[in-house]
């Protein structure tokens, strides 16, 4: 990947896969915080393999739709399906059979632990596999976002880029078939930016993994994502390719692209 001057770039984006990742379908979901209507009637399908980017500005209600797919929300109404079994029952979050992953926006690595242990904490804790196999697990994760032999150090010790891809390993481990990145851009660089881009796209060529980004990056999303939707006010506004979306006629799609491309290079293929 090479920066260009042109903010509308766009490389061609690989096949779907559908050996390993699960589809989402949402049905008119809604939610309150108080008086405060943050998710309105939000319908949208996710194919089983996609790469499907969410955008927005700040304030639009990406993430709480993202904590919603990961059952951290409960909706006031409405529903989400994960290959076509709800999700939430009249108790609250149901136990889903799909094995799904959230890289936070923090990281949410834990300071007193090393690397290896984050990568390794979730398998220790299910006792799933002897400590043995647990360590070249952890080794095998690491190795694919390009941080082999990184596991004794302390996170202490990791720039920001290499926080990001800690906690990609560590969601790796768990072996999801959908996983979820909130604002995975936040506090860094243009450089450490387009190597973030590189090992997503990367692991989903080798995963086949559904995989979900809420971003406000909108070039991030344009070299990343099969489909992007986009989010006002609580609303989905327009569901399209990279292209469509770069296309769109829609004013508010147009003054975002241009609020958020200007005098900014974008991620690019070579």
């Amino acid at each position: 990947m090479s920066q260009q001057e042109t903010p509308y770039t766009l490389p061609a984006t690989a096949p779907f896969h559908d050996t390993k990742g699960v589809a989402v379908r949402i049905e008119k979901l809604n939610k309150f915080f108080g008086d405060q209507h943050v998710l309105t009637d939000i319908d949208l399908e996710i194919r089983a393999g996609e790469t499907f980017s969410i955008i927005g500005s700040s304030g639009t209600g990406k993430s709480v739709l993202l904590r919603h797919i990961i059952r951290l929300e409960t909706p006031d109404s409405g529903q989400i399906f994960v290959n076509e079994d709800p999700i939430f029952t009249e108790e609250g979050a149901s136990q889903s059979k799909c094995r799904s992953s959230m890289v936070f926006q923090s990281s949410a690595l834990f300071n007193s632990l090393s690397v290896g242990e984050n990568v390794g904490l979730w398998l220790r804790e299910h006792r799933i596999y002897p400590e043995e196999q647990i360590v070249n697990i952890i080794a095998e994760k690491l190795s694919i976002v390009g941080l082999a032999g990184k596991e004794t150090l302390k996170t202490s010790e990791l720039s920001g880029g290499m926080k990001k891809r800690v906690a990609i390993a560590r969601s790796l481990a768990m072996e999801p078939e959908l996983i979820l990145y909130d604002e995975p851009t936040a506090e860094l660089d243009p450089v450490t930016t387009d190597e973030l881009a590189e090992t997503i796209q990367a692991l989903r060529r080798q995963t086949g993994n559904t995989t979900i980004i809420v971003t406000h990056d909108l070039n991030f999303a344009l070299y990343l994502s099969d489909r992007i939707a986009m989010m006002h006010q609580g609303q989905i506004i327009q569901i399209g390719t990279p292209d469509e979306i770069r296309q769109s006629s829609n004013p508010l799609v147009r003054r975002f692209i241009s609020t958020t491309t200007k005098g900014i290079n974008s991620i690019s293929s070579t």
